[in-house]
């Protein structure tokens, strides 16, 4: 017995010396918050598709992300091409692109995930506090419209995309 209380301690202690400790611990938060939130009525893990109208070899996509930067309220971003529509849910071709704002100091930092795509596929506008992302290949369509937190210039704005990962900076 006192061998397994022992080895009980090590196996603990491993996890600890990669941090997957706090990384349990991390989760096991995000699943509490989950179910706070669903039982207020704000998220529902159940729900059904009608994939009647998708196209032989599509797939839906959809996700979310919490972005609680700052010390705010949490906001919710969805991504994917599953769209809420008064129908019921409806995959479309043309996705949402994953993505972050940044209000730094001097720029607005805009990160956006398009995999599938080249430089040449992408299409930015920016209008006043409005700047929108599009991409169109062969294979994939993204298209985003997002609220920036103040108004910018199109000539402040510079961008870089590598691998699939878009940049946009843009000087207030």
């Amino acid at each position: 017995m006192k061998n397994d209380t022992n080895k009980d301690k090590k196996d603990d202690s491993a996890f600890d010396l990669f941090g997957l400790g706090g990384l349990f611990s991390g989760i096991e938060k995000l699943v509490d918050l989950a179910g706070k939130l669903e039982d207020k009525g704000a998220m529902s893990k159940e729900g059904s598709i009608n994939l009647d109208h998708i196209k032989k070899g599509m797939k839906g996509v959809y996700g979310f992300t919490i972005n609680t930067a700052g010390g705010g309220t949490p906001k919710v971003e969805t991504f994917g091409n599953i769209k809420k529509t008064p129908e019921g849910p409806k995959v479309d071709e043309e996705r949402e692109p994953i993505t972050d704002i940044f209000d730094e100091n001097d720029e607005i930092v805009v990160i956006a995930e398009m995999p599938g795509i080249e430089e040449t596929d992408l299409k930015i506008d920016l209008k006043e506090d409005i700047l929108e992302i599009a991409a169109v290949s062969k294979n994939r369509t993204y298209r985003k419209e997002l609220l920036l937190p103040s108004k910018v210039s199109k000539s402040n704005l510079q961008h870089k995309f590598t691998n699939g990962i878009l940049e946009i900076r843009i000087k207030k």
